[in-house]
């Protein structure tokens, strides 16, 4: 009987260690791997920019981002950080983000919206 117990023993510790190795998306590893900005945006702007809640443009839509990059990315940053009223709240909810981390998640949203 306990022969029959170390393979699947052994194939659940196999399994454990690939599953670590793919990540949940969660976690230190996945951060030190994500691109600077995507941290943030899947944290704190993923629920209303990956589904254009409230209004948001949807992170990939250019015609969409379009106008606003015609702004600039100061001017989006300081957008972030301010709020646009009715929808967008100040720092998108993230109170503890800094500025630089604010632009590193707008810079991650505009390069996937260009």
């Amino acid at each position: 009987m306990s022969s029959s117990r170390v393979p699947r023993a052994g194939a659940a510790a196999a399994l454990l260690v690939l599953l670590s190795a793919c990540g949940s998306g969660q976690g230190a590893d996945a951060s030190v791997a994500a691109a600077p900005g995507e941290t943030i945006y899947n944290r704190y702007c993923f629920s209303c920019h990956a589904a254009g809640v409230a209004g948001a443009p949807r992170v990939g839509d250019a015609a969409a981002w379009a106008p606003r990059i015609a702004k600039g990315e100061d001017a989006l940053v300081a957008s972030a950080t301010n709020g646009v009223p009715p929808g967008m709240p100040a720092k998108g909810l993230c109170l503890q983000c800094s500025e630089t981390d604010l632009r590193t998640a707008v810079e991650y949203m505009l390069a996937r919206s260009r």
